[in-house]
């Protein structure tokens, strides 16, 4: 079995680029490569039936993220440049003023 290669991996910040929920953005919760699809926290929730059972004892409507297809989303990048350990920061020298009493 190959894998499928998707852009968005679990934890990265998208931004749904089409379809109903256009511009909403959240973290990604899970990926579904076989159905090229992805959950999105916060995006498209959906009401789902709970039956009764042990974690549920009243049973009731659960919201839960709903799947969103790989190309209505755009991996956000990061504002934050990466540290690079290969050039370190040189500090600006402070000028500061000298008197002369001469």
């Amino acid at each position: 079995m190959s894998r499928i290669k998707t852009h968005v991996k679990v934890n990265d910040q998208v931004v749904v680029i089409s379809g109903e929920h256009k511009t909403a953005s959240g973290k990604v919760l899970q990926v579904l490569p076989k159905k090229q699809q992805v959950l999105v926290e916060g995006v498209r929730m959906i009401k789902k039936h709970a039956k009764k059972s042990q974690d549920r004892p009243d049973g009731g409507i659960i919201e839960l993220e709903g799947p969103i297809h790989l190309s209505n989303v755009k991996k956000i990048e990061s504002k934050a440049p990466k540290a690079d350990s290969s050039k370190p920061e040189q500090e600006t020298p402070q000028e500061t003023e000298s008197t002369d009493n001469s």
